[in-house]
């Protein structure tokens, strides 16, 4: 009776192991042909004929953090600088003027424009061509602050919980931090919340770009690479800074990071689309004060590629936008309303929430 159980034991083993190795053996190979496939795709598209198909998929490329190198895997040096030099932006380095912001006044909305509703916080979805987006307009701007996870730790947290635990309406992602693995818990830059300076670290990687609300509740846009820890103080100071983040303009590769979109009314000068498509988070403000919060998708979510630099802009040229500034995008993006995801994570593991961030842009519930 044991040698009998014993040998039928055995079969069902060797049955069962047959079953796994089989499953194994499709999934390696679906995934091997899903790879190929991939690859002739990108291949087919950086050596394709089509300079503008070309263009678009060697720019969203060179945005994103860990995909730069298939760039350079199909196409010389030369070919991605020729490309780079074509979708590059002007610099935009001017001041931004407060005297050009009125909080409460009266302006003349730009054609086109969504019509004010009377309500003090707007969602509006945004169609596009290669995205959707959704703005968040608080016509209040001292509604609008960084809620943080400070003192700083390894970890950080998702947009909900930022939002639910200042007790606020709204939220979307900030400024630059250390993404790695997802652990999303140390900012990067110069980071002030509610008056307190968090981390003032302004030189310490290149083409910093200080982006925040001063208690005056105008939107600042403006370098800090120049400034000491010492100095920068003294600019918070003298500004009155509340709440700021900080995201960068990369020197290294003009089609990576940027910042300025729009001061005093004027555009960023653009060659091309100024960068390629990507999931985009960014903030602007209008003549009457009014604070814009835009988010788009991304990076194959919803069969989108993202947005481009030119299409920021546009966007926020359309809701009136006086100033307005990039932050940090790709699978950073993301927004939360009213208890409910209106943008996730792009990244599919983290498809039904946000990734792990140190702090936010968030609008207080009154």
């Amino acid at each position: 009776m044991t040698n009998y159980q014993n040998n039928s034991d055995t079969s069902k083993s060797k049955k069962v192991l047959k079953i796994v190795l089989r499953t194994l053996a499709v999934i390696l190979t679906f995934v091997l042909v899903l790879a190929g496939t991939l690859v002739l795709t990108v291949r087919m598209i950086l050596g394709s004929t089509s300079p503008s198909a070309r263009s678009i998929l060697t720019t969203t490329l060179l945005e994103t953090g860990q995909l730069k190198f298939v760039a350079s895997i199909f196409l010389s040096p030369e070919e991605i600088q020729k490309i780079v030099d074509a979708n590059s932006m002007e610099a935009l380095d001017d001041s931004v003027d407060e005297n050009l912001i009125n909080i409460n006044g009266s302006t003349d909305d730009p054609e086109g424009a969504p019509a004010d509703s009377g309500k003090d916080v707007e969602v509006f979805e945004i169609p596009g061509r290669t995205y959707t987006g959704y703005m968040i307009k608080v016509k209040d701007p001292s509604r609008v602050s960084l809620a943080t996870i400070y003192p700083w730790r390894d970890e950080g947290v998702t947009l909900d919980v930022l939002v639910n635990d200042s007790n606020s309406l709204a939220g979307i992602n900030g400024g630059i931090y250390n993404s790695y693995n997802n652990s999303g818990g140390a900012p990067m830059g110069v980071v002030v919340s509610h008056g307190e300076i968090q981390m003032n670290y302004p030189q310490a990687d290149t083409g910093y770009v200080l982006i925040g609300l001063t208690e005056d509740n105008i939107l600042e846009i403006f370098p800090i690479g120049q400034y000491t820890s010492a100095q920068m103080e003294q600019v918070i100071r003298e500004k009155k800074i509340r709440d700021a983040v900080t995201f960068q303009e990369e020197s290294s590769d003009s089609n990576n990071h940027f910042v300025q979109l729009i001061i005093n009314g004027k555009e960023r000068g653009l060659n091309g689309a100024g960068s390629g498509l990507n999931p985009r988070t960014a903030i602007g403000q209008c003549a009457d004060g009014s604070l814009l919060l835009l988010v788009t998708d991304g990076r194959g979510k919803a069969g989108h590629l993202g947005a481009s630099a030119s299409d920021l802009i546009d966007i926020m040229l359309e809701f009136g936008a006086v100033n307005a500034a990039n932050l940090d995008g790709g699978s950073s993006s993301c927004m939360y309303y009213d208890n409910e995801w209106l943008m996730t994570s792009v990244t599919f593991y983290y498809s039904n929430s946000s990734w792990k961030l140190p702090f936010a842009f968030v609008v207080s519930k009154e």
